[in-house]
């Protein structure tokens, strides 16, 4: 072998040596690499538990939210209809002393051995009574009446059957009613069926 093959296989030598130091030292980058990617994949599988949990709570708690809602419509339903059927029990409970007025005014109207005079003055005076009872039933409930003789008419709240000519009363002026008016808080509950005043009769036409 020449002297300059020999010089050449030494120099390749080296060279040698350091690529397998090179290749040694990868290798153990490779193993730490492959380590960090295993931790890192447990991190990711923990995290994906986590939130699988996470949202089956938010589902069941979203779920729960929605059935007592759904329950609680159904319940304010059961309730408003239940006012819609008995919304006039206060009224009627309210009515019924009234009947029971009406009934004492009936039997104390009529006693035996009494005459007609004192049985019909009882009668009155039960009747008035029960009025009495009924007035103030409706103003309790915000029912009121509408003040309509000797007021200027009103085809708002009064409703005119006919006219009568009067001394007393100017004309277009109520002289009489026939059924009183009612207001119910600010609505008009029914009209006043009135009389109107045409004026004073003429002297001529006497």
């Amino acid at each position: 072998m020449s002297e300059e093959k020999v010089s050449e296989v030494l120099q390749d030598e080296p060279e040698v040596a350091v690529e397998l130091e090179n290749g040694s030292e990868s290798s153990e980058e490779v193993i730490d690499a492959e380590g960090q990617g295993d931790e890192q994949e447990r991190d990711i599988e923990k995290e994906l538990a986590d939130a699988q949990k996470e949202i089956a709570d938010l589902r069941d708690r979203m779920l729960r939210a929605a059935a007592e809602n759904e329950n609680f419509k159904k319940r304010v339903e059961r309730d408003r209809l239940a006012s819609l059927k008995y919304a006039g029990e206060t009224i009627f409970r309210e009515i019924l002393p009234v009947v029971d007025n009406l009934e004492r005014a009936i039997d104390q109207g009529v006693v035996e051995g009494v005459d007609a005079e004192k049985n019909l003055v009882s009668l009155l005076e039960g009747v008035q009574l029960t009025l009495k009872s009924v007035v103030a039933t409706l103003a309790k409930f915000e029912v009121k009446t509408i003040e309509s003789v000797g007021k200027p008419f009103d085809p708002k709240h009064q409703e005119a059957l006919t006219m009568a000519e009067s001394d007393s009363v100017p004309a277009n002026h109520v002289v009489t009613e026939f059924e009183k008016g009612y207001y119910y808080k600010d609505k008009l509950l029914r009209p006043a069926k009135v009389v109107v005043s045409s004026g004073k009769k003429d002297d001529e036409s006497d």
